[in-house]
């Protein structure tokens, strides 16, 4: 099954649950991926979004809903802070297991192997080779910080 069917599923079950805001955060997912397909029928790659597509889809909603969580916690809305945290917990159904800092290190270990790398200037094949294996796996944004590290 697919990521889009996993997604549409869950969407049925929250609506026979009466799971409010379950419901809501799927039909959030629903409306991105369908924005994201609306924004490419008029490009030339007018394809169907495919299951590393709403990944990255769904990462980015987290990535923004984890930026909300700070600024209402700096702002003292706890409340709007916990909302964005039940948000986040049901996209993270959807995404594969986050990796921990070990794991990371050790993918940046192998990517580098992998690419031969000796300078900052094959940061981007590195990245490149990360996200083509652990898509929704890792920030991407804080593991460049650690690759430049490695290289510098």
């Amino acid at each position: 099954m697919d990521l889009r069917e996993r997604v549409g599923k869950a969407l049925k079950q929250a609506m026979k649950d009466k799971d409010q805001s379950r419901l809501a955060t799927l039909r959030l997912i629903n409306a991105a991926i369908k924005d994201q397909e609306i924004a490419q029928r008029g490009t030339e790659d007018a394809t169907p979004l495919g299951d590393a597509d709403i990944m990255a889809i769904l990462a980015k909603m987290t990535k923004q809903r984890n930026e909300s969580v700070r600024a209402y916690e700096e702002g003292g809305r706890l409340d709007l802070a916990e909302r964005e945290r039940a948000e986040i917990k049901v996209i993270e159904e959807f995404l594969p297991r986050q990796l921990d800092e070990a794991e990371i290190a050790e993918a940046i270990d192998r990517a580098i192997a992998d690419v031969g790398a000796s300078s900052i200037r094959d940061m981007g094949k590195i990245m490149g080779k990360l996200k083509e294996r652990h898509a929704g796996q890792m920030d991407f944004g804080a593991v460049g910080g650690q690759v430049k590290a490695r290289l510098g």
